[in-house]
């Protein structure tokens, strides 16, 4: 199963332009209980560099792109957000990184849960010890 989870959302407009509108449990596939951009993020920066233990996240580049990288502890995907009409679901405990960003880049990120820094798994072996043994616990 893929890491890396697009959601299409539709593209609403006419000559004067697009729209592009989001819902709870409906184009999103959870409650939305925060939400937060990034934006002039210079070049040569990386961001992310964590995982969370139950919090879900949408990633979309509003305009921009940037590259993410998803793992899972076993597995690395990589894909470019470069559109405003589609998102990248990012599951609980999904180790994520963010490269290239774009000088225009502003992303979106859409969260299942209020900030709670006890939920962010910060360091990688930590995160692959975690993973590793819920990978076992499920077989």
């Amino acid at each position: 199963m893929s890491l890396v989870k697009l959601i299409d959302f539709p593209s609403l407009g006419d000559e004067r332009g697009s729209l592009v509108a989001l819902e709870s449990n409906k184009d999103i596939p959870f409650d939305i209980k925060r939400v937060y951009y990034i934006f002039c993020t210079h070049q040569g920066v990386v961001r992310g560099f964590h995982a969370h233990k139950k919090l879900q996240q949408v990633a979309v580049c509003i305009t921009g792109k940037c590259r993410m990288v998803l793992d899972n502890g076993t597995r690395k995907e990589e894909v470019w957000l470069d559109s405003a009409s589609k998102g990248l679901l990012i599951e609980d405990m999904i180790w994520r990184e963010m490269h290239d960003f774009s000088n225009d880049c502003v992303m979106l990120v859409l969260a299942s849960e209020h900030y709670d820094e006890s939920d962010y798994i910060r360091e990688y072996s930590s995160f692959k010890n975690i993973a590793m043994s819920l990978q076992i616990g499920m077989k």
